[in-house]
């Protein structure tokens, strides 16, 4: 079996680089600065859903040509904001475990593809993932499943537990019909009970466990 992850929120806190940019964009551009709060609430939908809520909080509006000079110049900070980053508690831990019972690990994320290969080298992780599917590496993104299915397809996965934190990843594994984990310590915005989920999880050391639970109860 595979067990599949979301990255921002779920592997990695990358909410006090992405604030950092943000804010850099807000500044030049006349605006209020956003807080860590904030910033978190924004993240999950990509760079330009990120870039119009920020707009929106800080009263810049929804003018489609300020949108796109702001995304250009938050995506041209955001590809190098890697230094505030950091794994969540026991990640390397739980990647290690899985790996060494034999399971094959891969990211789907709607951050772009690049740059989460970026973040994962940066910060170690690299090489545990066997596949990396970004925002950018298909016409759709999460919650459309596509992504996720085709995740499953680059790890030649027939069965498959995904691992995410938000609203976003639950719809995501729900439409693609697949048994998902979510981390409760992320980036979500309501309370878990609203969400479909098979497992939770709020310290990475039970993971591996709840991964092989997943694969017993997919072989039945």
């Amino acid at each position: 079996m595979t067990v599949i992850f979301d990255l921002d929120g779920t592997l990695i806190d990358s909410a006090p680089d992405i604030q950092a940019a943000a804010n850099t964009v807000l500044s030049e551009a006349g605006a209020r600065p956003i807080d860590l709060a904030e910033a978190r609430s924004f993240i999950g939908e990509g760079a330009p859903v990120f870039v119009s809520r920020m707009m929106t909080a800080t009263g810049l509006g929804d003018d489609p040509a300020l949108h796109a000079a702001l995304l250009e110049r938050f995506l041209s900070l955001y590809d190098t904001a890697v230094v505030l980053t950091r794994p969540f508690p026991g990640v390397a831990e739980a990647l290690e475990a899985l790996r060494s019972r034999g399971w094959r690990l891969g990211i789907c994320t709607n951050k772009p593809a690049g740059l989460a290969r970026a973040v994962l080298a940066h910060l170690g992780l690299a090489p545990f993932f066997d596949v990396v599917v970004g925002g950018d590496s298909l016409p759709e993104r999460k919650p459309h499943p596509a992504p996720l299915l085709q995740t499953m397809k680059s790890l030649s996965a027939t069965r498959c537990l995904y691992v995410g934190d938000s609203e976003i990843d639950a719809a995501c594994a729900h439409a693609a019909r697949l048994p998902f984990a979510i981390f409760t310590e992320g980036y979500r915005k309501t309370p878990v009970e609203s969400l479909p989920h098979d497992y939770r999880f709020s310290d990475f050391a039970a993971l591996p466990d709840i991964a092989e639970v997943a694969l017993r109860a997919a072989a039945e």
